[in-house]
């Protein structure tokens, strides 16, 4: 269990600028959804990245945005080496350490990628929407239908570049869609602001009105989200 962390409080919450409007100006070696969650976060905000892996999104939010950006991170390796690179984070388990953080730490919490490998997804958001003022949350979405032809076509547990590993070796628990969050947001009543759906390429989704379209032809989401 890592220590109760020492969190950063800062007056005010920034507003965020449009989804996607800064992306050009992202280091273009972070991965795909990192880039845009990056784009989403103003300038001077407050962050704590959960699954920050070797902190490759706060190390960009901190040098280009001037963010007081913070991370957890599961592997102990990871959480090292960004630790050697000036980074501040902390070894934790988001099912379990997100309780000791006090209630509106900070502006935005991040958690990319990571919501369907967690044991308990309902909760951790609930925690992120405690301790931060919006949550920004990435998954690769299992209603894609190349997904689903895979599973019709050779009745195994597809793989793509996103869902790129066996089903005998993935930490992915709690697969879900687009759809399925939608629901879940409603069922807790989380207000969605923004959301968008990509592929691996950063094509935006033409479906942008319709989470129908979204769910059949996105290959990950995007959702910024408050309390309602």
């Amino acid at each position: 269990m890592a220590e109760a962390p020492e969190a950063a409080m800062r007056g005010g919450a920034a507003a965020p600028p449009p989804l996607g409007g800064e992306i050009r100006f992202v280091a273009k070696n972070m991965r795909l959804d990192l880039r845009l969650i990056a784009a989403m976060i103003p300038r001077g905000a407050t962050v704590l990245d959960i699954g920050c892996g070797d902190g490759a999104l706060l190390a960009h939010l901190t040098a280009a945005k001037g963010a007081d950006a913070r991370g957890i991170e599961i592997d102990m390796a990871e959480a090292t080496r960004a630790v050697a690179n000036g980074l501040a984070v902390i070894q934790g388990d988001a099912d379990h350490d997100l309780a000791f953080y006090p209630d509106g730490a900070f502006d935005y919490v991040v958690l990319s990628r990571t919501l369907q490998a967690v044991e308990r997804p309902r909760e951790v958001l609930r925690q992120m929407l405690r301790i931060g003022r919006h949550a920004i949350v990435s998954f690769p979405n299992f209603g894609h239908w190349w997904l689903r032809w895979q599973l019709l076509a050779g009745g195994r547990m597809p793989m793509t570049p996103t869902w790129n590993r066996a089903w005998h070796d993935t930490p992915n628990i709690h697969p879900c869609t687009i759809r399925d969050f939608f629901d879940l947001c409603r069922l807790e009543g989380y207000a969605v602001e923004e959301w968008l759906a990509v592929d691996d390429r950063g094509l935006k989704a033409p479906w942008k009105r319709s989470p129908w379209l979204a769910n059949l032809f996105g290959e990950q989401a995007l959702f910024l989200l408050r309390r309602a």
